[in-house]
């Protein structure tokens, strides 16, 4: 594998995707990700975003990623593994340093990145991320850059995400029999941030509905912060599953239904269209109104939406989103889903498609079930340091050398 490829993955509940990158451009900058392949392949051994059958999702991570790998002519060793579900917890803790000389330098910094960090974390817990949110110096506020700042006291706020220490475990375990190594775990809805939400975005406010197949993933960012993070345990098999009993067909027959006839808006869809569906008997079809498949998914989908907005509200941040709300995952393709959500909502809501300043094989990925995986390639870019280079050394770049110490 070489030094400058980063491959994504993301093993959902129903699919599992995989994307390979290239960091390119001329030295010395290697500002370009260029996408290089894609793989996907069915998941199964996946519960709630949890590994229950190690051998089947081993199989699900092997074929997603070797077809990635036959596209992109590369091998790969190691992944930027998604991780996500009801298991993961955030906090913010806070650090405090005395600034070792009259101006806040680069060890004063990674001192109270320390002190914020030395919290207590349970042996059954794993710590994913600890994020930098802001600084102060000398009880002065708000500052995003404390490099060089004059002053005595230094404080640093920092947002600590940790997850089930058996849920990595599992997941880990699983990618390792598939022959490949985690470079690291990152929570989903950060990683599918870095590929549909901008940094204006995070600047005025904005939320992130990662639609999945088993749960739904909720970040909220205001001021360039992470302020909240939320598992809602509903996704797009609830669909299905309500399809499967209204309808009265086989599980795999309602998922087909879905995605051939669906329509998460039932005033887009014809009343008078009737589809062919598989009948009670055997060889046999029937006349189902599209209208009415239409109808069982529009009530499940502003259902699970209706429980995202309440966990916003309860965030205390649903007044504060100048850029609405993002909606991606795989269950956000259904025609319809975007009126759906603004009804919700309440407020301007977009499809977050993965793409935008890119290069390669960008047409393979604009599509919002491939959000997660892309926003892993890129996660794991600035991660290494190259990409970030490319923002110079102005704050960006050096927020991004030191975010990278926590990971």
């Amino acid at each position: 594998m070489r030094a400058n490829i980063v491959a994504g993955l993301d093993i959902g509940s129903t699919k599992t995707c995989a994307v390979v990158a290239e960091i390119a451009g001329e030295a010395p900058k290697h500002n370009e990700l260029r996408i290089l392949g894609v793989g996907q392949a069915r998941t199964s051994g996946m519960r709630r975003e949890v590994v229950t059958d190690i051998e089947e999702t081993t199989e699900s991570v092997r074929t997603a990623l070797k077809e990635a790998e036959l596209m992109a002519g590369v091998s790969m060793a190691r992944v930027f593994a998604g991780i996500a579900g009801e298991h993961i917890a955030a906090q913010t803790s806070s650090g405090v340093v005395a600034v070792a000389d009259d101006e806040v330098g680069p060890n004063d910094v990674a001192r109270v990145h320390e002190v914020a960090r030395a919290v207590v974390v349970p042996a059954d817990r794993e710590v994913l991320h600890v994020l930098p949110q802001e600084y102060k110096v000398d009880g002065q506020h708000c500052i995003r850059d404390p490099y060089g700042h004059s002053g005595m006291r230094l404080e640093a706020e920092v947002y600590i995400v940790t997850a089930s220490a058996i849920a990595c475990g599992n997941l880990r375990k699983a990618i390792s029999r598939a022959g490949y190594g985690v470079q690291a775990f990152v929570h989903e809805p950060l990683a599918t941030a870095q590929a549909v939400v901008t940094e204006e975005e995070k600047e005025v406010g904005v939320a992130l509905v990662d639609l999945g197949g088993s749960t739904t993933e909720l970040a909220v960012f205001r001021d360039g912060k992470t302020r909240h993070l939320a598992t809602i345990p509903w996704g797009g098999t609830a669909v299905t599953n309500d399809l499967a009993r209204g309808l009265a067909l086989p599980y795999a027959e309602a998922e087909r239904a879905k995605e051939k006839y669906g329509a998460a808006f039932a005033q887009h869809v014809d009343p008078r269209e009737m589809v062919e569906l598989p009948s009670a008997s055997p060889g046999q079809q029937r006349q189902v109104s599209r209208e009415l498949i239409a109808h069982i998914i529009e009530q499940r989908l502003d259902e699970i939406l209706g429980l995202v907005w309440r966990e916003v509200e309860r965030s205390g941040e649903s007044d504060q989103l100048g850029a609405g709300v993002i909606l991606t995952g795989g269950a956000a393709q259904l025609a319809g889903t975007l009126d759906v959500a603004q009804h919700a909502f309440g407020t301007t809501v977009r499809i977050g498609t993965p793409g935008d300043n890119l290069y390669g094989l960008v047409d393979s990925i604009r599509r919002p079930k491939f959000a997660t995986a892309t926003g892993l390639v890129i996660y794991g870019a600035n991660l290494t340091g190259r990409a970030a280079a490319g923002t110079g050394s102005g704050v960006l770049g050096r927020l991004a050398g030191w975010v990278k110490e926590f990971f």
